[in-house]
């Protein structure tokens, strides 16, 4: 939570900002071997890059995603469930699986990915194509490479349930809820199926690789400037982090 609220602090961090790239410069210290890997652009966000870090191990590699940018708003849309509580989640699991993987364990990369919101201009029924501009440009650079994908999202506001996304690779849910039951976090991975949702996993799907999308679609304060942190509960955010460090703990077992 205390990383959410640095990102909060920093106020709206679209793609292609200032306030965006010095945050970037954060973040990749933050990661085991961080890096960044730019990827080109058009139009007037230019200089995009994610933020990768990897805890080096056997293929396939696990992938964990989040994105760390914000919508393009002109006022104060600062993304607390939308962007910050996924980032910081996936910071605090590089952290925590360096010491809880076995020996043996499985490639992990952390990606941060930048230019996930849609850039002014773009049409909501071309947003897989105009958006989604980190994970396209990793998953074009790195085929064949991953294993397993496993996305954060809307992760911590309060009373947060997910159900599985309906874009998302049945096998590996059913999973996610066998590693919710071990921690004891099955009530808020109900199994249910909710919407179909277009987010940084599509690229990965479209690759054929087992993707998940944790993301809780009925926050009432999604895509407005509301979403800010009163409205997140850092229990929620913990319960969601213990479930998906099993998860991948769990796929290294097999």
């Amino acid at each position: 939570m205390s990383l959410v609220r640095q990102q909060v602090a920093i106020g709206p961090r679209p793609a292609g900002s200032p306030q965006l790239r010095r945050l970037s410069t954060r973040l990749r210290t933050m990661l085991p071997g961080g890096a960044f890997e730019p990827f080109p652009t058009s139009g007037q966000q230019q200089g995009l890059r994610n933020v990768v870090g990897v805890l080096p191990g056997r293929a396939p590699a696990i992938l964990i995603g989040a994105h760390y940018d914000t919508q393009y708003r002109p006022k104060g849309f600062v993304g607390a469930n939308d962007s910050a509580a996924g980032t910081a989640a996936l910071i605090e699991l590089a952290r925590d699986l360096r010491s809880d993987l076995p020996a043996d364990h499985r490639e992990i990369r952390f990606v941060l990915f930048d230019g996930e919101e849609a850039p002014p201009g773009c049409a909501d029924r071309n947003f897989q194509y105009c958006a989604l501009r980190g994970s396209r440009a990793y998953a074009a650079a790195h085929p064949g490479q991953i294993g397993d994908m496993i996305l954060l999202d809307y992760i911590a506001n309060r009373g947060a349930h997910f159900p599985r996304e309906a874009n998302s690779s049945p096998d590996l849910w059913a999973q996610l809820r066998r590693a919710a039951g071990q921690v004891g976090t099955e009530d808020i991975f109900p199994d249910t199926t909710q919407t179909p949702i277009i987010d940084d996993h599509i690229p990965f799907l479209d690759q054929r690789v087992p993707s998940i999308d944790l993301i809780d679609w009925s926050y009432p304060y999604k895509n407005t400037d509301q979403d800010t942190l009163d409205k997140l509960d850092p229990a929620v955010l913990g319960r969601v982090g213990a479930t998906v460090e099993r998860l991948i703990i769990d796929l290294n077992a097999q």
